[in-house]
């Protein structure tokens, strides 16, 4: 069970089994629907896109699980079920591993969804991540009616590193339709990006560089002192 985009792409994977679809939006629902019938004894499965322990559904479960029938949680059938979460692979590793190793240093993502987190937490979160120097993977940059934040996180971003920074911005990863493009940071625009967008922005350290085979981004990890014998 899930939302119904997702369990298309499984494909055969899904063949002969019991299909619950649920919209866009319908997160909680199909939270609760899962564990109540897990709690009846069958074997579900929740699907979510990338890594269900980040940004997906993973946390929601757990937190339905950690509430009483009369907290607005789910019966205590469902409290006593086991739950497996499977790793998946996130947006962000999908994303790096198509650009090279951008996430070769320290690094940390960033929702730009205020839809449940309050607007001034991200701004909050953004600046500290500016000073801080880290590469960062903006999940949920925009939608149809979020398109100011990813604006504003740039313009934060560039009081803190240089114009050129690097700039990954990876579509609809591992679709067929699937996007890669690149940009300097002080380019980015925000109507090149979408909902099934992920954004890599580098650190002051990042590099792009053209190689035989394209662009490729990584970020140093501090080996250049090494290579170039000025540490023993």
């Amino acid at each position: 069970m899930g939302y119904g985009l997702y369990l298309d792409l499984l494909g055969p994977l899904a063949a002969g089994k019991t299909r619950s679809d649920f919209p866009l939006g319908g997160e909680e629902d199909r939270c609760r629907y899962a564990l109540e019938q897990a709690g009846k004894g069958k074997n579900v499965a929740l699907i979510c896109s990338g890594d269900a322990g980040i940004y997906a559904m993973g946390a929601l479960v757990f937190e339905l699980l950690d509430r009483d029938a009369n907290a607005h949680g789910v019966s205590d059938a469902a409290r006593r079920v086991e739950v497996i979460s499977t790793p998946g692979v996130s947006a962000l590793q999908g994303a790096a591993a198509r650009a090279g190793a951008p996430l070769g240093h320290d690094f940390c993502a960033i929702s730009l969804s205020d839809l449940l987190t309050p607007r001034e937490d991200i701004i909050k979160r953004l600046n500290a991540a500016a000073v801080g120097d880290f590469v960062i993977a903006f999940y949920n940059p925009v939608s149809k009616r979020r398109r100011t934040l990813l604006a504003e996180a740039r313009d934060i971003l560039l009081q803190h590193r240089p114009a050129d920074t690097p700039v990954m911005l990876a579509s609809s990863l591992g679709r067929p339709e699937e996007h890669i493009r690149y940009r300097k940071l002080s380019e980015l625009e925000v109507d090149e990006v979408d909902m099934l967008t992920v954004v890599l922005v580098g650190s002051s350290h990042s590099r792009l560089a053209e190689l035989g085979e394209g662009p490729r981004m990584f970020t140093p990890r501090g080996y250049a002192r090494k290579i170039d014998g000025d540490l023993s």
